[in-house]
């Protein structure tokens, strides 16, 4: 079945056609709610939730552009809502003597895709969604101000902390597999 077929039958409520949607991109999606969100009960949640809203909208995707992207999409919101009820809070200051050095290639060589996610997820909640939003999703600094109800240069500066978090963790990282080499 293609994917087009797959996406005309979900529109039908094909209660099979739903469940193999689901088995096909649940891995995938829980993911990205394991980006937003630390505890994995909570992430399965969302996922569920995601997914509601996923077969409820599927009317309205016109098949423009990637039906992964738009339920994609529809993932990261109900993540961002879960973390509006437990009233995720933006520090507004801004550190104009932010680092903005760049973590050196060979400590990112040194390091799997899985340990780099690992990584982001210990970073503080803003820190970690607005690094998401605008390194992982490509959402520009406009839109996550708005997703967030944060201003632009609050978006920014959490980035760029976020960004300097890794770097340290990064390193730190590095050098501890160098000395247990």
């Amino acid at each position: 079945m293609t994917e087009a077929e797959l996406i005309n039958n979900c529109k039908k409520q094909h209660a099979a056609s739903q469940k193999l949607l689901y088995d096909l991109y649940a891995a995938k999606m829980l993911s990205v709610c394991m980006r937003y969100i630390n505890e994995k009960t909570e992430a399965e949640d969302i996922l569920q939730e995601g997914f509601i809203k996923i077969f409820a909208n599927i009317i309205y995707f016109r098949s423009e552009g990637s039906f992964e992207g738009w339920m994609r999409r529809i993932i990261v919101n109900s993540a961002l809502s879960a973390l509006r009820v437990k009233h995720l809070k933006f520090a507004d200051n801004i550190d104009h003597h932010l680092n903005h050095s760049k973590v050196e290639p060979i400590v990112l060589d040194k390091i799997g895709a899985q340990e780099i996610f690992e990584i982001i997820r210990t970073l503080p909640n803003g820190y970690r969604v607005v690094f998401n939003l605008f390194a992982i999703e490509g959402y520009s600094h406009k839109e996550i101000a708005a997703m967030l109800n944060i201003t632009e240069s609050t978006s920014r500066t959490q980035f760029l902390k976020a960004r300097n978090a890794l770097k340290e963790k990064f390193t730190t990282k590095h050098l501890m597999k160098v000395s247990n080499e």
